[in-house]
């Protein structure tokens, strides 16, 4: 009986990671859910391809997977660097978190919160997005590395 549990725990976990789908998807802070209508690709494409002044797409993912392939638009702020470079990332602007996962945008979330940011929302793994609309590389577009 242990043994069928636990196969289907690991059967549910398997198909949960190859479906791209993160059980972070779309946690928001307090100040966040205005952002939840960008929560499906087509919506983020919307907000890609009319960019708003007061929303910004942050990836989280390490500089050098960024540069391979991003969403449009999207800023990197490495998980590993992110705290410390606070003073770049206003707490008025709405913030739509994202990386392979959305487990690493998670953990960044939670510290964010501890540090008093309000308005973001986890858009969970990119790879939705790529999915649908491709990705850009920094040779294509300049793209935003903040490093």
């Amino acid at each position: 009986m242990k043994k069928l549990l636990i196969s289907t725990i690991l059967f549910f976990a398997g198909a949960l990671l190859l479906s791209g789908c993160s059980i972070y998807e779309g946690y928001t802070g307090s100040e966040g859910e205005m952002l939840k209508q960008y929560l499906e690709p087509s919506a983020l494409k919307k907000l890609v391809d009319g960019p708003r002044k007061d929303i910004w797409i942050v990836d989280v993912r390490p500089a050098s997977a960024f540069k391979k392939a991003h969403i449009p638009t999207a800023k990197n702020f490495p998980s590993s660097e992110i705290m410390d470079r606070l003073a770049e990332l206003p707490k008025t602007q709405y913030l739509i978190m994202t990386c392979e996962t959305g487990g690493r945008a998670q953990i960044v979330i939670k510290k964010l919160e501890k540090a008093g940011y309000t308005r973001f929302m986890n858009w969970g793994a990119n790879s939705r997005y790529f999915k649908v609309y491709g990705s850009v590389s920094d040779k294509q577009d300049g793209g935003e590395s903040n490093d």
